[in-house]
């Protein structure tokens, strides 16, 4: 990427890291619940590209709906990272009421706390624009791949329009209230800490991922990348 398209484009502020502790953790889990339907589609998509047994991390899980249900689907070796110490408990609680096998830790995005070649697909959701090292987020992401191994980061666009935005959210399926306070936060906050198109070219290219495929989806956009094989 050259000068002139990030002058376009500055990259969004520094931040620190963004965990969700708290009330609002239980907020977040009982809002973001009401996209099951979402997180279901998105567990039967990947795992059509896992092997059998496949190991796989979802860095941010949140609640850890994705997890539940990707191990649900088959003997996958299900594993989420979050910074947030409330996040960890209640996932931890979500997975034994669905009675699945998923390992919850506590961890930083910058620093994830596995050995190298450890996973075979990682998913990061709703969450990248959150990290404070999103670079350093990456370079993990190709650290704890296998060779052959795939990322997929999905998360909002910055460029996304209002309109597109409020539909979203529209489309959530929340009360009144919540749909109001996700619009909100969505409009003076998320968006403002958003990426675009651009913005992850420039990241990904300070990373050793050999193949990097952006798509471009309604308010977000899924990052597809590859790390090549020795």
């Amino acid at each position: 990427m050259t000068n002139t398209t990030t002058a376009a484009m500055p990259m969004p502020k520094p931040h620190r890291d963004r965990g969700i502790e708290g009330g609002m953790a239980q907020w977040y889990a009982k809002t973001t619940a009401k996209s099951m339907q979402e997180f279901e589609a998105l567990a039967r998509r990947i795992a059509q590209e896992l092997p059998e047994g496949g190991r796989v991390l979802e860095v941010a899980p949140g609640p850890g709906y994705f997890c539940v249900e990707l191990a649900k689907l088959g003997p996958y070796a299900v594993t989420g990272v979050d910074l947030s110490a409330d996040m960890v408990r209640i996932a931890r609680e979500k997975a034994a009421a669905a009675g699945v096998q998923v390992e919850f830790e506590q961890g930083n995005s910058s620093n994830l706390p596995f050995p190298r070649e450890t996973f075979d697909f990682l998913v990061c959701r709703a969450a990248f624009k959150n990290f404070a090292q999103p670079v350093k987020a990456l370079q993990e992401m190709y650290r704890v791949l296998k060779p052959g191994g795939r990322a997929l980061v999905i998360d909002l666009r910055r460029d996304a329009s209002w309109d597109v935005v409020s539909r979203g959210v529209d489309a959530m399926g929340l009360g009144l209230v919540n749909r109001v306070v996700t619009k909100l936060t969505f409009r003076f906050m998320l968006l403002k800490s958003a990426y675009a198109r651009e913005h992850f070219e420039h990241m990904t290219a300070q990373t050793a991922f050999s193949k990097v495929e952006i798509r471009e989806d309604g308010m977000g956009f899924e990052v597809w990348m590859g790390k090549g094989r020795v």
